[in-house]
């Protein structure tokens, strides 16, 4: 986007702090000469080709750049000092012998976002800073440096730098020593509630980096100090200014004929009748103050034919655009309602003839008054409202409200006052609907409590009613709430590119925090426009990491950037520390390519929790597979100790028992749900050797040199088995004295849709209770509902038949149900087993084997499995049904055959949905199209 700049060029308006300063080991007399020696030295830097060649550079001239950037601070575009703030960092940390260990953050965390500083910018999706302390307490120490590489609004520099403040501490529900160490609620061994110290108060570093200039911008506004002073005055100067010039738009007569200002306009669609060709107007014919609805179905006014906004089509005006000096269609909307204030009180008024006089009196007013007029991006959402004439960013306002924001933004002359004017944009513009709740309860003389309006989080939602908020109002509100003094200079420093291209020397980071974009939940690019559009410096969206048909990228485009992006953060984390993920999609297949998206680039998944952020979102409400809780994916960098035996040891048993020893050492001891205890599923030993396999196939090795049998037998051998989960003896210990505090562990409901979660209810029934064919049957059969439509059904007596084992009678009671009889039927207690009571009890119950048997039952499995694969190789079409059991078995079977073309050939034999959403499947897959190519290179 070109256009001319927006923002003041005069730089001795930024905020100043009195005195001299140092920054970077640089002093000088005050902070303007602070900023003016970095924006020359960026100024130089800008004219360097090879720099705005770097990923992610965002599109805008070097004016505009420099305009928004406060160096080394902040820069509107890649920061080339983040490497110096890391040595500087580092450089004052104090020196600490002990050996850094922590166990996942598996708690799950709830926050509301009913807070002064969460809600002083909107943006798409944010995380609650106060979760995110949670976190930044949890894994790191004062001092130490957190990286977000999608930092959005900022919050995790908030949440770091709020760790200082003992206040907000204090306020999570933890304690604070004199000495600084915050202590968490625990309890002893005799199950007495107690304190123990966890982490230290004190304020860690923040590297924050965004895509989208217009995130950047939020994020250093959020934690930059600020003169507060100044700041209201140079406010309170610029509403005496446009109120002189421009108070008159939002003027009205009162019954009595004073003057009174307006607070709100509710403006109203207009749509044609498609029996009588007559306009009807939506707000009068639609709502119903009466029964508190706005209808879906109403009568037409002129024919009385019964009408839904589905069957009518849009009125047009035909609109001479001076700026543009082109004629244009726009869709017809009308003012239906006034509120305005008189003498402390507020009315409602339908507009009179002299108000429809003083729109048109807007509507033809010649001004100088700037405002941007680029053409909205090419793009699902950002072009969604084309159709109604919406093609520019000066369509999404009121002419009245256009030039009122306009002129604000000409006064403005600091980055506060920025921050303030786009917090308020998109309730400035057309998508801001009316809180219609609030106008039912005025209708029957209830306090509305402030004025309406809501904008649809996430979209450019163009609503058929539309609330035009006064300008001075919401200025004179908010100048309050976004006077912010959070953060304080040197603390963060930020960066506008593409994580990929972040600058620093490698394992330079101790905690990484993010909140990437998931698939095609939101476009923000699209979305970000009307903000940039009035920065100036526009999101280069070729490296946005999203699924977005305009940009040709589906959901493997999607998968390579993410993994661009973490093998960054791979690179950049120290090793042995910790990454957290918040995710936010329910769709199966951006999961599972977030998972391989993390693995690939190296990390380790060790734990998956809930973040409950309180209040959904626009689509949490209105979209059936929108989430109201988002997943927090723990995921841990192997030390470098580990690897380097690793590659000594892969080929060897040891190397699985080095991997499965500091595997479990990151694993979380346990879970819980409320006060229960429920089963650390990480910890099952299937999983475990799932991760064993992983490991070995995304380093180039060859699997293993133990099949799931052995491995078994060798966990319980080595390692301490709980409630058929497994520790290390230290973590057992932990985990017996959990579990006489917190009872006997609970159950989490399973969802089954294929084979794979069937055998997980049926371990789930059998754990604590072995039991018959028919006990089972009747539940097994309600829980296919969701089954998989590609996956074949099997019944549940082979299900059985192939992975538990069924007592027949003969020898003694197995173990795990002469516990469970014995338990449960006080005449059996103490009896042999191979006593007639006991096994006659007995007989025909389906129980768990020992790892022993349950590995002889496997390679039986196996067997059947991979003849079953055998015909899938040999098919000429496309597999609509199969099972994706034997597809697993068969592909690690290729794998290890290196028959890697084999296995790419049976794949796209499968529906593309399947692979997407198999994490196991992609992993082969993925691995084996990579090797495939290099191979071919080789060849060539």
């Amino acid at each position: 986007m070109q256009q001319d700049s927006l923002f003041s060029s005069d730089s001795s308006q930024q905020v100043k702090i009195a005195g001299p300063v140092t920054c970077l080991g640089k002093t000088f007399p005050n902070d303007q000469e602070r900023r003016e020696y970095f924006l020359a030295l960026l100024a130089e830097k800008l004219k360097d080709p090879e720099f705005r060649k770097i990923e992610g550079f965002p599109i805008g001239n070097d004016k505009d750049i420099l305009n928004l950037s406060d160096p080394p601070y902040y820069t509107a575009c890649p920061n080339p000092w983040i490497k110096d703030f890391v040595a500087e960092w580092e450089s004052q940390k104090s020196k600490c012998i002990d050996e850094y260990h922590r166990e996942p953050f598996a708690a799950d965390v709830s926050e509301g976002k009913n807070d002064p500083i969460y809600n002083a910018h909107s943006y798409h999706t944010k995380v609650p800073h106060k979760a995110i302390m949670r976190y930044i307490l949890h894994y790191t120490s004062p001092g130490d440096i957190v990286f977000d590489g999608f930092c959005g609004t900022g919050m995790t520099a908030v949440a770091a730098h709020m760790c200082g403040d003992r206040e907000v501490v204090v306020s999570l529900g933890f304690q604070v020593n004199a000495d600084g160490s915050i202590l968490e609620e625990a309890f002893d061994e005799n199950g007495k509630k107690t304190w123990k110290p966890f982490s230290k108060l004190g304020v860690r570093k923040t590297i924050l980096n965004d895509l989208s200039t217009a995130a950047t911008f939020i994020s250093y506004n959020y934690n930059t100090p600020i003169d507060i002073d100044e700041f209201h005055n140079e406010v309170m100067n610029s509403i005496n200014i446009v109120e002189n010039e421009l108070g008159w738009m939002y003027e009205t007569k009162h019954t009595d004929g004073r003057i009174a200002k307006i607070n709100y306009t509710i403006w109203s669609d207009v749509f044609i009748c498609p029996e009588c060709a007559k306009e009807v107007i939506f707000w009068n014919e639609s709502v119903d103050p009466q029964a508190d609805k706005v209808k879906e179905e109403f009568p037409c006014p002129h024919c009385s034919i019964l009408l839904s906004k589905k069957i009518m089509a849009r009125s047009f005006n035909t609109v001479f655009d001076k700026k543009m000096n082109v004629t244009s269609k726009q869709a017809k909307i009308v003012p239906t309602l006034i509120n305005y204030s008189i003498d402390g009180k507020r009315f409602d008024k339908k507009p009179d003839r002299a108000d429809i006089e003083l729109i048109d009196k807007i509507d033809e007013l010649d001004t100088i008054i700037k405002y941007p007029t680029a053409r909205m991006p090419e793009g699902k959402e950002s072009r969604r409202n084309d159709s109604a004439g919406m093609t520019r960013v000066h369509h999404y306002f009121t002419r009245r409200n256009l030039l009122v924001f306009s002129r604000f933004w000409e006064l403005a002359m600091s980055n506060p006052f920025y921050f303030m004017l786009t917090s308020m944009m998109f309730k400035s513009s057309l998508l801001c609907a009316p809180l219609m709740s609030n106008y039912f309860a005025a209708m029957k003389g209830n306090n509305r409590g402030g004025w309406v309006g809501k904008d649809r989080s996430g979209t450019l939602y163009n609503p058929s009613i539309h609330s035009e908020v006064s300008i001075f109002s919401q200025i004179k509100s908010r100048s309050n709430s976004t006077a912010l003094n959070v953060g304080a200079f040197g603390n963060t420093v930020i960066s506008a590119s593409s994580t990929t291209s972040i600058e620093m020397e490698n394992n330079s980071l101790d905690y990484i925090f993010i909140d990437p974009p998931f698939g095609a939940n939101i476009n923000y690019s699209e979305m970000n426009f009307l903000w940039e559009s009035w920065l100036g410096v526009c999101t280069n969206n070729i490296d946005e990491a999203i699924e977005n048909s305009t940009q040709s990228k589906g959901i493997n485009e999607y998968r390579v950037l993410m993994t661009k992006c973490f093998r960054r953060a791979y690179e950049l984390l120290k090793p042995g520390r910790w990454m957290t993920v918040e995710f936010s999609n329910t769709k199966s297949s951006v999961w599972n390519n977030i998972q391989t998206a993390l693995t690939d680039a190296g990390f380790i998944v060790a734990n998956v929790s809930a973040l409950d952020k309180k209040q959904g979102s626009i689509n949490a409400y209105t979209t059936p597979t929108a989430v109201k809780q988002d997943l927090v994916i723990s995921a841990y960098k192997p030390s470098n100790g580990f690897e380097k035996r690793f590659a000594i040891e892969a080929a060897t048993e040891e190397g699985v028992w080095d991997f499965t020893r500091t595997h479990l050492k990151y694993l979380p001891i346990i879970k819980k749900q409320g006060q229960t205890l429920i089963r650390v599923p990480e910890r099952d030993p299937r999983i475990i050797f799932d991760q064993v396999i992983s490991y070995y196939v995304r380093k180039g090795h060859q699997l293993p040199p133990l099949d799931s049998k052995e491995f078994q037998i060798g966990l319980v051998q080595r390692f301490s088995e709980r409630d058929g989960m497994f520790f290390l003896p230290e973590q057992a210990a932990e985990y017996d004295k959990n579990k006489v505090i917190y009872g006997a562990m609970g159950q989490v409901s399973l969802f089954v849709k294929d084979e794979t979660s069937a055998i997980d209810w049926l371990r789930q029934q059998l754990r604590d209770k072995p039991q018959g064919f028919s006990d089972l049957n009747p539940y097994f059969m309600q829980q296919l509902s969701g089954w998989s439509k590609n996956e074949v059904m099997l019944d549940l007596r082979e299900l059985l038949n192939q992975n538990f084992l069924c007592f027949d009678g003969k020898d003694d009671v197995p173990q795990q149900i002469h516990t469970y009889l014995s338990s449960n039927w006080k005449e059996l207690r103490n009896l042999p087993k191979k006593h007639p009571a006991l096994v006659a009890k007995a007989k025909d119950r389906w129980y768990i084997p020992d790892p022993n048997k349950t590995g002889d039952l496997e390679k039986l499995r196996e067997k059947s499995l991979l003849k079953e694969f055998e015909e899938y190789k040999a098919a000429k079409k496309k597999l609509k049904l199969f099972r994706i059991e034997a597809v697993r078995i068969g592909f690690k079977k290729l794998w290890e055959q290196q028959e890697y073309l084999a296995l790419i050939a049976v794949a796209d034999k499968l529906p593309s949905n399947v692979l997407e959403e198999d994490p196991i499947l992609l992993m082969y897959y993925d691995q084996a199209a990579t090797l495939s190519q290099i191979d071919s290179d080789d060849e060539w």
